[in-house]
């Protein structure tokens, strides 16, 4: 019995859940603001292993790379709606200062600013989920062109079809998590 299981035979080995990749989580912690796919300087810290402090302290002291499309600061109220919509602030308590939004321009231009292994690393990483972002979304803007031309060249009995298309193409809710316990 030299292929025998450890244990109790006849309980099963749980297999432990697995471990969002790092491709993952960035594509979770890119957000639209003010027309723009954003990072925010506390994800990116995060990220980047280092204190949100100390991304701003890098960043402020190189100022002259990061113009008003590379990186800005969230305005009061664009962060009250952020933490609305996330519902949950992971920030903690009252923050002092406003967290700053860096464009995907922003992220690659911290590599310059940054320059630990990790930050590298996470900086690939970001650099391609921005690519897959913007195939996505072209890929997206091109079948709805290709389904608008179709509709125009063919008579009103196929808008049902065009219709059920649409509906299909229109992306779902995310799939949040319920937090707490249910009962069966």
């Amino acid at each position: 019995m030299a292929n025998a299981q450890r244990g109790h035979p006849n309980k099963r080995q749980a297999s432990p859940e697995p471990s969002p990749s790092l491709a993952d989580l960035i594509e979770q912690e890119i957000v639209l603001l003010r027309g723009h796919r954003v990072m925010l300087s506390n994800s990116l810290a995060r990220l980047y292993q280092v204190e949100p402090r100390a991304l701003v302290q890098a960043v402020k002291r190189n100022l002259a790379r990061f113009p008003e499309d590379f990186m800005f600061q969230l305005e009061s109220e664009e962060l009250r709606a952020l933490k609305s919509q996330i519902v949950i602030s992971s920030w903690g308590g009252v923050r002092r200062a406003r967290p700053y939004a860096f464009t995907e321009q922003g992220v690659a231009m911290l590599s310059s600013v940054l320059r630990s292994r990790r930050a590298v690393q996470v900086n690939i990483e970001i650099m391609r989920a921005f690519v897959r972002l913007r195939r996505i979304l072209t890929a997206h803007a091109e079948l709805a062109g290709k389904l608008d031309r179709l509709e125009k060249k063919y008579d009103t009995q196929f808008k049902v079809v065009f219709d059920a298309i649409r509906e299909l193409m229109t992306p779902l809710p995310p799939n949040r998590r319920t937090i707490g316990f249910t009962q069966k």
